[in-house]
């Protein structure tokens, strides 16, 4: 199941969702139209559903109707610079799971430089939509398709007065598709941004004016049977994956088993073990040894981790630049706070006592041990694991004469760690989160107390910089072996976010 393209982890913050502005249900709805949009999408709060344009997300040139619904355009039209375009009051709900508006063509105006779709908040609103980045537009005039670019793909007819347009946008899937009086199109856009989208148009030459229908009236096409069909593929997906009812006790306890080897718990797993009659076949010294560098990072002494771990498996991190990586910036953290030392003392040299410092990512370089400096009073290990405090540290390691020296030292490791991000590999990813990184380290510079900075923290805390490391060991060891406990949670997250993203329907029917 988890390779199925419908079942994935989604990661979104719900509260993304909604707009920056509270948008009412407006007044005019009544009994009926509102059990319309309770039917499209049953388990979405009505609030949330985008249902007019808005009065303020809008380019100047756009006039907008009293009912929020009809878009005219009132500006010159003589270059593409004269565009504007509106979005709706709302983003689509991540609980819809498909959804659709319509546009009706009141006019198509000079020139029929009109565009319609889907735009991420932010995107500018002096342009059609699918000329900017996370914008997605069909536009009427040629019939082309824009996704974030402002060249266009050939994909349906061109449309004109009279005609009404609809835009679905299928979160499950991930994609846009488009219908013509009642006609679907097709597939228009695939792999959407994860990020949340609102209904957009786009005019252009005077004259051009149309009205949407967010749900409030019968649709053109016939939504609900996508909708069906979607849901029923789903839940399909869902009820056919493989469990064998019979077996749950013997899982669960290799499940536990698996846990406990993983994290380090060599006592506590051989109890368990012979408890269960499970056979214990681990080698108690690597789980000892992965302990202990576990440990060391959470207690904040890292330095004394990396050369822990170089001496211990010294190709993981001479394979995992990345990793090595993030342990640095943890360490520029654990100096900031006064918990560990440097790889290079105070005037500049590094351990060998060479005048240029140098981090290289060569592990095979004894120049990259990380070996304490002992320029400064080791504090005891209750204190670097409860108390943070820089200004309290400081004053227990540094004389006043010491404090330019250790800044000095700051800004010298801060240039190593931004020297180290330039000469990891050019995987956009992997270079996306070294920035984010890197941003992270230095943001403890701007805090007298890190215990104010530490709750920033996405990539660097201990504990994910200790499982980054706890799991490279273990896949050392045993090839690309996933914990299996770790495996059923990450699969229940993605049901249980499925779930979420889609509406409560699923747990309801299966």
């Amino acid at each position: 199941m988890s390779n199925n393209p419908l079942v994935r982890e989604l990661v979104m913050d719900s509260s993304s969702s909604r707009s920056s502005s509270p948008v009412n249900l407006p007044n005019h709805l009544n009994a009926e139209q509102i059990g319309r949009l309770k039917k499209l999408y049953p388990y979405t709060d009505l609030d949330q559903i985008p249902k007019q344009w808005s009065s303020k997300d809008k380019a100047n040139y756009i006039t907008l109707s009293e009912d929020g619904l009809k878009v005219l355009y009132k500006g010159v039209g003589k270059t593409h610079k004269d565009a504007a375009a509106i979005r709706a009051s709302n983003p689509v709900p991540l609980s819809c799971l498909l959804y659709y508006y319509e546009v009706k063509i009141i006019s198509k105006g000079r020139d029929g430089y009109m565009g319609i779709g889907l735009a991420a908040q932010g995107v500018n609103m002096h342009r059609l939509p699918g000329w900017d980045k996370q914008s997605y537009g069909y536009h009427g005039d040629d019939g082309h398709s824009f996704n974030s670019s402002g060249t266009g793909q050939p994909y349906g007819p061109t449309f004109t007065t009279g005609d009404t347009i609809g835009c679905g946008y299928n979160l499950i899937e991930n994609l846009c598709f488009y219908t013509k009086n009642g006609q679907n199109l097709g597939v228009a856009f695939v792999d959407l941004p994860q990020v949340s989208l609102f209904p957009t148009v786009g005019l252009q030459t005077p004259g051009e004016e149309l009205e949407a229908n967010f749900g409030i009236k019968p649709f053109c096409y016939d939504i609900e049977q996508d909708i069906f069909k979607l849901r029923n593929k789903v839940t399909s997906c869902i009820n056919l994956f493989p469990v064998n009812h019979t077996e749950w006790q013997p899982m669960i306890h290799h499940l536990v088993q698996s846990w406990l080897i993983h994290n380090g718990y060599c006592s506590t797993a051989q109890v368990f073990s012979e408890y269960t009659k499970i056979p214990f076949n681990e080698n108690i010294q690597n789980v000892k040894q992965r302990l202990k560098i576990q440990q060391l990072v959470l207690s904040g002494k890292i330095g004394e981790a990396i050369q822990t771990t170089n001496r211990l498996y010294p190709t993981v991190l001479q394979d995992n630049h990345n990793l090595l990586f993030a342990l640095k910036c943890r360490q520029f953290i654990e100096f900031v706070c006064g918990n560990d030392d440097l790889p290079f003392s105070a005037n500049g040299n590094d351990c060998n006592g060479n005048s240029e410092m140098k981090m290289e990512l060569d592990m095979n370089s004894d120049d990259n041990e990380d070996l304490p400096v002992n320029n400064f009073n080791n504090q005891s290990e209750d204190n670097l694991v409860h108390n943070n405090d820089v200004n309290h540290t400081s004053n227990n390691i540094h004389s006043s004469n010491d404090n330019i020296d250790r800044f000095k030292m700051i800004l010298m490791f801060g240039k190593e760690l931004n020297s180290l991000a330039q000469k990891l590999d050019a995987d956009s990813a992997s270079k996306e989160i070294n920035k984010k990184m890197l941003e992270e380290a230095w943001f403890f510079i701007a805090f007298s107390d890190p215990n104010e900075a530490t709750k920033y923290l996405n990539h660097l805390d201990r504990e994910t910089v200790c499982q980054r490391l706890n799991n490279a060991i273990v896949n050392l060891n045993s090839g690309t072996q996933k914990v299996a406990i770790e495996t059923v949670i990450k699969h229940t997250k993605a049901l249980i976010g499925l779930n979420n993203y889609c509406g409560a329907w699923i747990m309801d029917n299966i």
